[in-house]
């Protein structure tokens, strides 16, 4: 999946909800405990994502979670969007962080050249596989032109539940790689690697960064 593929620019979002009512409600009644143990420090992926802009950018964060990447964002000086879809989250986030987070779904993102990079670290990895091609082509709209995108997913073969009822996608890397391989992005960079989550599982990753030329 290194080659340099592309993604949708006209695709319409007329797909189904972007948002799995269990994982919601699962993030909007455990957000204390989720912010307590990932909330405290910004992704190691960051700073190397933030270095491709432009001092000063504009950035679009789809699921800031408790709002500590939004918060180093703002340290270095670039004028951050933080959204979450759930609201206990973007409370967390405002509460710890101060950074001026509001709630909306990946459906609701309609904006048009509005960023210079988005950054979804952990979050479209919760899309129903029917509605990511249209979440895509909202955040390629949204983007500006030689804009950056960053997402990661959690690996596997079919869409599926974790032992805490979270909804995943779970792609496979092909699968991915068809939905990111239409005309509108360029793949820059994949990494792929394993690592943990909240439920203690240790799973296949993969990291994805674009841009739309």
């Amino acid at each position: 999946m290194q080659d340099k593929d592309t993604l949708p620019s006209g695709q319409e979002a007329t797909q189904p909800g972007s948002a799995d009512p269990d994982t919601m409600a699962f993030y909007q009644a455990r957000a204390p405990h989720y912010v307590l143990k990932f909330g405290q420090q910004h992704s190691y992926q960051l700073d190397p994502f933030l270095d491709r802009l432009t001092p000063g950018a504009r950035v679009l964060e789809l699921g800031c979670g408790g709002g500590q990447d939004a918060a180093r964002m703002k340290a270095r000086g670039f004028a951050v969007d933080a959204t979450d879809g759930t609201p206990a989250m973007v409370a967390k986030a405002n509460e710890r962080w101060n950074v001026g987070a509001r709630v909306m779904a990946f459906d609701e993102l309609d904006a048009e050249a509005a960023y210079d990079g988005v950054w979804a670290h952990a979050s479209l990895l919760h899309c129903p596989r029917d509605a990511l091609p249209g979440v895509l082509a909202r955040i390629h709209r949204a983007l500006a032109p030689n804009g950056w995108f960053f997402a990661s997913y959690k690996l596997g073969e079919e869409e599926g539940r974790d032992a805490l009822g979270r909804f995943y996608n779970f792609p496979s890397v092909e699968w991915l790689a068809a939905q990111y391989g239409l005309p509108g992005w360029e793949i820059v960079e994949t990494r792929r690697y394993q690592a943990g989550g909240f439920d203690n599982v240790e799973r296949d990753w993969i990291d994805i960064i674009v841009s739309k030329p």
